[in-house]
């Protein structure tokens, strides 16, 4: 079962493929556990493992959609586990902005 998805446009799979091996090679445990609920709302995988991530309406994968400009932070809608993420033009320019967003705001816990 695919437990998450990216939506793009052609021409922007190389910034979005940075995400995952960004998030287990870069993150430390608490900014990864930060990052997951930055994204869901919680900060735990459920017990039944990622794939059964639930929205506000049952089931939802963790989406990464395109979205902003370079200037902006990425943002995160709880209810749909959607990250959406500006087109940066590096890896660098990805790392510190997610690194704010993840560090630097609140989110509505469900926890």
């Amino acid at each position: 079962m695919e437990v998450s998805r990216i939506v793009h446009s052609p021409g922007e799979r190389d910034l979005l493929q940075y995400i995952w091996p960004f998030y287990g090679l870069v993150f430390t445990n608490e900014q990864r556990l930060r990052l997951l609920q930055f994204v869901t709302g919680t900060s735990s995988v459920p017990y039944e493992g990622f794939a059964a991530l639930r929205g506000s309406n049952g089931l939802r994968r963790f989406c990464i959609e395109k979205w902003g400009k370079v200037t902006s932070l990425p943002r995160a809608h709880t209810c749909f586990n959607r990250l959406d993420l500006p087109p940066y033009p590096s890896y660098t320019t990805l790392y510190e902005k997610l690194l704010i967003a993840v560090e630097e705001t609140s989110t509505f816990g469900l926890e």
